[in-house]
């Protein structure tokens, strides 16, 4: 289920120690700042707890550098962290709720289908007026249909 690969910026994530990586490195290898990932910790959203050492400083696996790619994905396509946190309850949780999981992905697939079709029209419009402005009309006359129009003074 964990497919997604940290990526760093000179390519491929490398593996990971047995003893894990620091807080600095894990928000490197994911893209997201240190603060996001203490704060995802407090909000609920890692499956595992994360590994601490002695001193109390986290250790980050390569299971929570996954898990962390697929929040930022939900989170980048608009999914609540109040739906994150119950996703990642019931991964933590274990076999047995796979239909709930699926059902959760799938209302969170049909709201990012329906605004990228919004986003889609919103695109078809702004190229309809690079369109107009690219065409014959003068670049004062491509704004006429949408500009309020006023009557003509009488003389």
């Amino acid at each position: 289920m964990l497919e997604a690969k940290p990526q760093s910026e000179s390519g491929p994530a490398r593996s990971i120690p047995q003893a894990g990586v620091t807080i600095a490195e894990a928000a490197r290898r994911t893209g997201v700042s240190v603060h996001t990932l203490r704060y995802y910790e407090r909000a609920g959203l890692v499956v595992t707890p994360v590994d601490r050492t002695v001193s109390g400083r986290r250790r980050y696996h390569e299971l929570d550098l996954k898990w962390i790619l697929i929040c930022t994905k939900l989170r980048a396509t608009g999914m609540p962290i109040r739906t994150i946190r119950r996703y990642a309850q019931l991964v933590s949780d274990g076999p047995g709720n796979e239909q709930e999981r699926l059902a959760l992905l799938e209302a969170h697939r049909a709201d990012v289908t329906a605004k990228l079709a919004e986003i889609q029209e919103n695109l078809r419009l702004i190229d309809h007026k690079i369109d107009t402005y690219r065409g014959s009309l003068a670049a004062g006359d491509a704004d006429r249909l949408w500009a309020p129009t006023r009557p003509a003074r009488a003389r």
